[in-house]
């Protein structure tokens, strides 16, 4: 059996020079090539580019929220009575003392009269006391009558004024009960709700459904949750735009009247109330909106599509992006600001007018060529 033998050290000296002079040849490498540089024949690459350009930013806190009537009033009895009369329905305008409805006032009629004859018996006393008056003090100027009959008719003066007036400060009382036996709109609106008919008998601001529910839609407030790191940034008469899926083409704007002072302790969200024109009546009260609230507008801002930064450091507020220039492609470091979404701002890193890779940079190497598809 014959033992192999190992190479001669003269033939693998000679296999080893003669691989390291084949090797950027046969690798397709070049001399002081780096990793991230692209190898020798690389096609161009497709991409989409898109110019840096400066563009104006809203600043805005999106929020969701719902609508309710700013000023509304249920009406009630302040007596208790039947009602007699009902002149309004659902869903008709109304002015602030347009009557609604009677109640039964005849008995406050009758109690009417009374008080208007107590006045009058009580002014005929008065009259009676300043006669008797005038009589003791002309008979005191001759010594007729002694100071305790003088102090006497006095007093009884005294008391036939405050017996007068007692008795027309319960005529007032009568008057204004029989007045609001006439049940009338507090305010201008439209009755959102009525709750009685002719026969019914009301409490006396008993409890349980209103007589009728009078809502002003003139102006509609808008309530809003914001989240608590938004909330440095909300000032009161800020604009809040907004949308409702009632009327989806259409944008509505409020401003910002009230800021809660708390938070919610569960979601720790802040409760903000906006106030919104409603003239037209085009919005409903209990609408859910969908909106955000104007903070602040810029100039002059760079935003770059959030598909062109690749290796995106939100904490660090640093990413990389790829330049175009003369057709090939250079990495370029960047600090970015605030998201927009689709849209992301960068503070340092670019200047307007470059180019940008917005597609097609992740498979991009540092001088690759490129060929622009968009």
């Amino acid at each position: 059996m014959t033992k192999a033998h190992p190479p001669a050290p003269a033939l693998v000296l000679t296999l080893a020079l003669a691989a390291a002079a084949c090797w950027p040849a046969c690798t397709g490498a070049r001399a002081g090539s780096t990793p991230d540089d692209p190898p020798a024949g690389r096609p161009p690459v497709a991409v989409e580019l898109a110019s840096v350009d400066p563009t104006d930013v809203v600043d805005a806190v999106e929020v969701v929220g719902s609508l309710a009537p700013k000023v509304e009033a249920e009406v009630k009895s302040e007596y208790t009575g039947t009602v007699t009369d009902v002149y309004v329905t659902e869903w008709v305008r109304v002015k602030a003392g347009t009557p609604l409805a009677r109640l039964d006032s005849r008995e406050t009629a009758a109690m009417l009269e009374a008080a208007r004859a107590a006045v009058q018996q009580a002014a005929v006393a008065e009259t009676r006391a300043v006669r008797e008056l005038e009589r003791a003090q002309n008979l005191a100027e001759f010594g007729l009558v002694t100071d305790q009959q003088l102090d006497d008719a006095r007093t009884a003066r005294e008391a036939a004024g405050t017996a007068v007036a007692a008795a027309r400060a319960q005529l007032q009382a009568v008057e204004a009960r029989l007045a609001k036996m006439l049940i009338r709109s507090p305010l201008d609106g439209v009755v959102a709700f009525r709750g009685i008919d002719v026969g019914d008998r009301v409490e006396s601001m008993g409890g349980g459904a209103p007589m009728f529910r009078i809502v002003d839609t003139r102006v509609l407030q808008l309530t809003v949750q914001v989240p608590s790191g938004d909330i440095a940034a909300i000032r009161t008469g800020q604009p809040l735009e907004f949308r409702v899926d009632a009327i989806p083409d259409r944008t509505f704007t409020g401003r910002v009247m009230f800021i809660n002072p708390t938070a919610d302790p569960v979601s720790r969200s802040v409760q903000v109330l906006a106030d919104v024109p409603n003239e037209t009546g085009a919005l409903k009260a209990g609408l859910f909106v969908k909106g955000r609230i104007v903070t602040g507008r810029r100039q002059g801002v760079l935003q770059v599509p959030r598909t062109a930064l690749l290796q995106w450091d939100q904490a660090r507020r640093a990413a990389r992006v790829f330049l175009v220039r003369q057709d090939v492609a250079e990495p370029r470091e960047v600090t970015t600001g605030r998201d927009a979404g689709a849209l992301v701002e960068i503070v340092a890193g670019l200047e307007p007018g470059e180019r940008i890779v917005t597609r097609g940079a992740f498979v991009l190497r540092p001088g690759d060529r490129v060929k622009v598809v968009n």
